[in-house]
């Protein structure tokens, strides 16, 4: 098994949801960078888990311990290593998915895969808990990119049949992204938060659980990034963006609206403005030819319901080689979009600051 993304900036992400502990190690960090901590830890509270209803109750304090890589508040160039302690497991809820696994989840292929040795107790490796080492190099990497004059944001574009409203695709005001990027409930509008809450509300005491889309920008990224065929900004983001449990597609731009439309409506003209070339509208995403072309960079991610619900379920028993019902225990979250976003921020930061 090998948990590893990127070339120029590689990161390496270790541990189980039940282990000891979960961390990362990040490789090809530039020497002499200053680190803000406290910013970092801003991100690591929005996606941690037990801060609300949309999410589990499982309460961790994600407080990332960084073991080399820095000295006192500035990068040393050498490996970055920090570990997350797991302190409130309760592994005895998972006893009955040694055998039985869960829909829609990766209980059964990762048992194929690996001769059923993995560890089952919260997802394991494959557990969605992986995400807290996962933003703490994306929060590094975000500095990094600021310092160039590069920010993301990313916002909860929909859960169920409740949208949000959309970055605007050709400038993105600073204040918006400030927002956002400190939200633990990120929305352009925030007269929809309370219909979205509902949503989730309603699946979670129907035993169920909700889906919806992240859309995330990156704004003041020049153009002629990314490396044709497959080394284009698509490419790279996407890579990282499926790293991501839970993300079941990606449209950049326009996407699969442009399925619909004539070149003449798709196509986003050029002009000269303030002595810079742009375009007119952003329908491409910010890319052509996989090559940004310094518009922002939009992309809308698909975020798939929770596969443990407590709803009884059809699986089979793996050791009877029967059919079986499951009940799921534990604790789990109705919907993971809200703590998805920084997620999202954070895999988009590493993947662009690779492409750099």
């Amino acid at each position: 098994m090998s948990s590893t993304y990127g070339e120029k900036i590689k990161i390496s992400v270790f541990g189980e949801s039940h282990g000891n502990g979960i961390g990362v190690v990040i490789d090809g960090l530039p020497a002499g960078v200053k680190i803000d901590m406290d910013k970092v830890l801003v991100q690591m509270s929005r996606r941690a888990p037990g801060k609300d209803k949309t999410a589990t109750p499982r309460k961790e304090s994600d407080l990332p311990k960084v073991l080399s890589g820095m000295l006192g508040d500035t990068l040393t160039g050498a490996p970055l290593c920090a570990v997350i302690e797991n302190t409130n497991t309760k592994s005895g809820d998972y006893g009955n998915l040694l055998n039985c696994p869960r829909p829609g989840h990766s209980d059964y292929t990762a048992y194929v895969k690996y001769n059923a040795s993995n560890d089952i107790r919260g997802g394991g490796h494959f557990s969605g808990r992986l995400t807290a080492p996962i933003v703490f190099a994306g929060a590094i990497c975000r500095q990094i990119l600021e310092e160039k004059g590069i920010k993301i944001a990313a916002h909860i574009a929909s859960i169920g049949n409740v949208n949000d409203k959309s970055f605007n695709p050709v400038s993105i005001d600073d204040k918006l992204i400030n927002k956002l990027n400190n939200s633990s409930f990120a929305l352009i509008d925030d007269s929809v938060e309370e219909k979205m809450r509902a949503e989730v509300e309603s699946a979670r005491l129907a035993q169920d659980s909700i889906g919806g889309t992240i859309e995330c920008a990156v704004s003041g990224i020049e153009a002629g990034i990314g490396e044709p065929m497959f080394e284009g900004v698509e490419g790279v983001i996407a890579k990282a963006v499926f790293g991501v449990p839970a993300i079941k597609g990606i449209e950049f731009g326009k996407g699969f609206e442009l399925s619909k439309m004539r070149g003449s409506q798709s196509n986003d003209p050029f002009e000269y403005k303030d002595g810079k070339v742009v375009t007119k509208t952003n329908n491409c995403g910010g890319i052509l030819g996989g090559i940004t072309n310094g518009m922002p960079v939009i992309f809308k991610a698909g975020v798939k319901p929770t596969p443990s619900i407590s709803k009884e379920q059809d699986t089979v028993d793996l050791q009877k080689k029967e059919n079986a019902k499951l009940v799921i225990n534990g604790r789990h979250d109705p919907c993971i979009v809200p703590r998805a976003v920084p997620v999202i921020e954070a895999v988009t930061a590493v993947a662009i600051l690779n492409l750099l």
